[in-house]
C-alpha cells in the first residue's frame, strides 16, 4: 500500500499595492510493501492499429488495475511522423527508450502498439497482463520511493528520493510527467477523420539519475508546465530500473497536487 500525503501552505507575497495570498499546494506519496509493475505502451496516433490499446490502457482503472497495482504510461513515439500524420504527443526520447528495451530484450525491431511490463515485451497483453501483475505484486520490493511535490501556478517542484538493497552500480531513477483526459481529431494517415482518447500521455521523461554507490539518490528538480498542459489532468511517475537488463524494480504514480 502506497501512503499519499497532502498538504496545503500559504505563501505571503507583497505587491505594490498591499499584500496579496499565493497558495502553494504539497502532496507526497511513498511506495509500499508490495512491488507495483510499470506498464509502458508505445504508441502512435499515425497507427491504425493503436487506438484499441491506446483504449484498453485507459480502462485499467475500471478494471481494477489501479496505481496501487500497475502504473500505466502511454509513450508516444516519433517514426510514424512521416507517414501521413504527426503525432503532437510524440518524442525522440520516447523512441530511443523503446529501441533500448528493444534491444535489452534482444529484439530485432521495434513496432506500435508494444506493450512492456516492467522492462519486459508483453506480447500478448490481452491473456498476460493480469496474472503477470498479480504474480508481481506477491513479491517484496527491490526498491523503495518517496516522491513530493509542491505545486505554486505552472510550477511544479519535484523531489524523489530512492533506494534499493542491491544492484546500486547498475540502477537508475526515472521520472515522467503524465497527462490524462486527451482527445485529439485525427486530420490525416491511417486514423483520419477518427477522434483518439488517450490516458496516461508522457509529457516529459526525466532521467536516467544513476543511484549512489549507498544505494540511494536524492532528486529535486522544477519543471514549468506548458500553458497547453491541463493541471487538474496530471501526474508523476517515478520508477527505479536496473540499466544492464532493464527490469524495473519498483514504481510509484502521484498526481499534481489539487
Amino acid at each position: 500500500m502506497r501512503v499519499i500525503t497532502l498538504i496545503l501552505t500559504t505563501s505571503l507575497l507583497t505587491s505594490l499595492s498591499g499584500f496579496s495570498f499565493a497558495a502553494e499546494l504539497s502532496c507526497s506519496a511513498r511506495s509500499g510493501n508490495t512491488t507495483v509493475p510499470l506498464l509502458e505502451l508505445y504508441t502512435s496516433e499515425g497507427c491504425s492499429s493503436c487506438p484499441p490499446a491506446d483504449d484498453w490502457l485507459s480502462s485499467l482503472r475500471r478494471s481494477g488495475l489501479v496505481p496501487d497495482r500497475v502504473v500505466p504510461l502511454a509513450l508516444h513515439v516519433d517514426y510514424w511522423n512521416d507517414l501521413g500524420w504527426e503525432d503532437s504527443y510524440s518524442q525522440k526520447t520516447f523512441t530511443d527508450r523503446q529501441y533500448r528495451l528493444a534491444d535489452l530484450n534482444r529484439m530485432r525491431t521495434v513496432f506500435t502498439p508494444q506493450f512492456v511490463l516492467n522492462g519486459r515485451n508483453l506480447s500478448r497483453w490481452h491473456s498476460q497482463v493480469y496474472s503477470e501483475i498479480k504474480r508481481i505484486n506477491a513479491t517484496a520490493p527491490p526498491a523503495r520511493i518517496t516522491l513530493v511535490l509542491s505545486r505554486r501556478a505552472r510550477n511544479i517542484g519535484i523531489t524523489a528520493d530512492a533506494e534499493t538493497d542491491n544492484q546500486a552500480a547498475q540502477t537508475d531513477l526515472y521520472l515522467a510527467v503524465y497527462e490524462n483526459n486527451l482527445s485529439h481529431d485525427i486530420g490525416a494517415g491511417e486514423n483520419q477523420n477518427l477522434t483518439l482518447h488517450h490516458e496516461y500521455v508522457a509529457r516529459q521523461l526525466i532521467g536516467p539519475v544513476p543511484l549512489k554507490d549507498n544505494g540511494k539518490v536524492h532528486f529535486v528538480q522544477d519543471i514549468s508546465l506548458d500553458k497547453s498542459w491541463k493541471e487538474s489532468d496530471m501526474g508523476v511517475v517515478a520508477f527505479v530500473q536496473n540499466r544492464n537488463d532493464g527490469a524495473v524494480l519498483q514504481a510509484l504514480s502521484l498526481p499534481l497536487c489539487r
